[in-house]
């Protein structure tokens, strides 16, 4: 078969080779390499162009809803600031060593959030964002590990990735950065425009800029830490928790040690949480509605135009998922069944419908639709 070599836009299909993996299908790919071994890619993306300026990247990380951070390396140490930045902030291009990363920018930009769209054959809720870096020459952030997967992409320039297994992860004390002490590098790869490297968490990497207006693009991925997302999920469960069993103490006897918590109520807690946590119903419902919460800074804009019935997209900062008895979109959880909720899926799954598929949804979810538009979660087509 043929790799698949079209352009940054929509979603691979999973069984065909892609050039953007090197000949494999995501699927291979998910099985050889997926949180196992890092992948260089060369020509990932053949006669790639960056797609945004310099300068366009520099005026928006001088926006207060865009996350950045400057990075810079000079004979006396690393320095890390955050933006929004002046233009002012800016060292001179061509002082060597420091670098400007810019967070989130498929929120902002729609060639940046098709790009992202490439790497769906990972599930949504694990794709995070893509991040573009700029350096001047020999800038960068210091050897280090990330707990995510991430895939780097040569925009423009060079860059002199060092990446190795790291043992020891202890890290430099009194800097700004998370950078290690005792960086051993196993392999060197120095990528051009079009070239991708993918790394498994953990896998220690530097990564040097070689002459001057090197642009690299993270997409990286989220990776939930157990005990915050317990917490986050338990806030939601309770909010819909509806036992109204109160505690009971006849057996309770007189106590010298007014101070000390009665077994017989951590027994009343522990047991209540667990009730709480049966509910599974509610618990994937939650998980829905956390996993598709926008991020922060996040805000819709509303239409300018009325409602009609078209065909329909997501817009670029909608969260979408489904699972099998419910439809969740930024932070809102829906009961979905039958031919709706096929309809909804198919929303989630390509973030567009057609205007015919519009048209045979239900007096119901056409509602939705509508209430959508309005929030500004989704537009009509042309």
């Amino acid at each position: 078969m043929t790799p698949h070599t079209e352009s940054s836009q929509g979603a691979l299909p999973v069984d065909q080779p892609a050039q953007m993996l090197g000949g494999l299908t995501p699927a291979q790919f998910m099985r050889r390499y997926w949180q196992k071994k890092p992948l260089l890619i060369r020509n990932a993306f053949p006669g790639f162009q960056p797609l945004l300026s310099r300068a366009q990247l520099f005026a928006m990380a001088g926006q207060e809803a865009v996350e950045s951070r400057l990075i810079v390396h000079r004979e006396s140490g690393w320095k890390l600031r955050h933006g929004p930045f002046g233009k002012s902030a800016f060292p001179p291009f061509r002082q060597p060593r420091w670098s400007l990363l810019v967070q989130g920018v498929d929120l902002h930009l729609d060639p940046a959030h098709a790009l992202l769209q490439r790497f769906r054959f990972v599930p949504d809720a694990r794709v995070d964002d893509l991040m573009i870096s700029w350096a001047s020459d020999g800038g960068g952030v210091g050897p280090h590990f990330d707990s995510y997967d991430v895939f780097l992409l040569q925009a423009s320039g060079q860059r002199l990735w060092r990446i190795g297994r790291q043992k020891d992860l202890s890290l430099e004390q009194g800097v700004p950065l998370k950078i290690l002490s005792h960086f051993q590098p196993e392999e060197e790869h120095l990528l051009n425009p079009g070239d991708m490297l993918y790394l498994p968490p953990r896998w220690a990497h530097d990564g040097i800029a070689v002459g001057d207006d090197c642009m690299t693009y993270s997409a990286g991925f989220r990776v939930p830490q157990r005990g915050g997302l317990a917490g986050e999920l338990a806030l939601r469960m309770a909010d819909e928790f509806e036992d109204t069993t109160l505690y009971r103490d006849p057996g309770q006897p007189a106590t010298a040690n007014a101070a000390e918590i009665p077994a017989g109520l951590q027994d009343f807690a522990a047991d209540a949480l667990q009730r709480m946590l049966a509910d599974r119903r509610s618990l994937a419902c939650a998980l829905g509605e956390v996993m598709t919460e926008p991020k922060p800074r996040v805000w819709f804009d509303e239409p300018a135009i009325e409602w009609s019935e078209a065909g329909v997209r997501l817009d670029r900062r909608t969260r979408m998922m489904y699972d099998a008895d419910h439809v969740f979109i930024n932070g809102e959880g829906f009961r979905a069944a039958g031919a709706d909720a096929r309809l909804m899926r198919e929303l989630a799954d390509r973030r567009e419908l057609a205007v015919q598929r519009v048209s045979r949804a239900s007096e119901g979810a056409r509602q939705l639709l509508r209430d959508w538009f309005e929030a500004g979660w989704l537009h009509l087509l042309a």
